[in-house]
């Protein structure tokens, strides 16, 4: 997979996971890519001081994006 179709394989994941998000007021956006292992996203909105935000992160995104991506290994929130 190239790095070009990693990312819209990410996008994709995160377009998934968005209406939830925006559901409650926040919002995600891919930050970089490294090594086309480790990912890190960034919470938006209501989401960045969301107390359950990690939880969101492992069960949600990180799940959602290794289901398009499975040679993602980690997903990381940067603040």
């Amino acid at each position: 997979m190239t790095n070009e179709e990693l990312t819209l394989s990410i996008e994709k994941a995160l377009n998934e996971i968005r209406p939830f998000l925006n559901s409650d007021g926040g919002d995600i956006s891919l930050v970089s890519i490294e090594d086309a292992k480790h990912v890190k996203v960034r919470f938006e909105g209501a989401c960045t001081g969301c107390s359950v935000n990690q939880m969101t992160l492992r069960a949600g995104v990180e799940s959602t994006i290794k289901k398009y991506a499975p040679q993602v290994e980690t997903v990381e929130n940067i603040e």
